[in-house]
């Protein structure tokens, strides 16, 4: 038995990547997940002034410690304006902060999510790009657009294309940790 930490790069406390990921989490069997709500992870700005006077938060290292426990990681980037969200991009400095490598050797599930009709994309191809840089092997990447057209609380991913496309990815990840 494998665990996975799985969270959405996003703070909002209404966050359809989260969504995603609790969904995602229902279907997966056999392994020892940790679903972290990142509403209750509030960090601040980071900047090196702030690093030198005040040092890292006890739940930085707390994050940091759960992750490199894993061997397994899900991730559902949100989008603002067509880019990463300043919490995805700030949570992911931090992070380096205390260790470049904070991924090194984790199997990677990544996401994104949007009402928009692209789904996210460019978040997660920022994403994509950026976290190998911290050790990330991608294993996997699902984009689910349209959110609120495609997804239902109860039933999650109705759309039996994108259902079926997320079960590929999942069962992609699932297969390499």
């Amino acid at each position: 038995m494998s665990k996975i930490v799985a969270f959405a790069g996003s703070n909002s406390s209404t966050s359809i990547n989260f969504e995603l990921v609790k969904y995602t989490n229902t279907l997966i069997d056999q392994h020892d997940i940790q679903l972290l709500n990142m509403a209750n992870f509030p960090f601040p700005m980071y900047s090196t002034d702030y690093e030198k006077e005040k040092g890292f938060s006890n739940s930085l290292a707390e994050l940091n410690r759960d992750i490199h426990q894993a061997e397994g990681f899900i991730l559902s980037v949100n989008e603002h304006n067509g880019g990463p969200s300043a919490y995805f991009k700030n949570l992911t400095d931090w992070l380096s902060r205390l260790d470049i490598k904070f991924l090194e050797g984790k199997k990677m599930l990544l996401m994104s999510a949007s009402p928009g009709k692209r789904g996210g994309i460019s978040s997660l191809e920022y994403a994509k790009n950026i976290l190998p840089r911290f050790g990330a092997d991608i294993a996997a990447t699902f984009s689910l657009p349209s959110f609120y057209e495609n997804f239902d609380a109860n039933k999650g991913i109705i759309n039996a294309d994108l259902g079926e496309q997320h079960r590929e990815a999942l069962n992609a990840f699932l297969s390499k940790i």
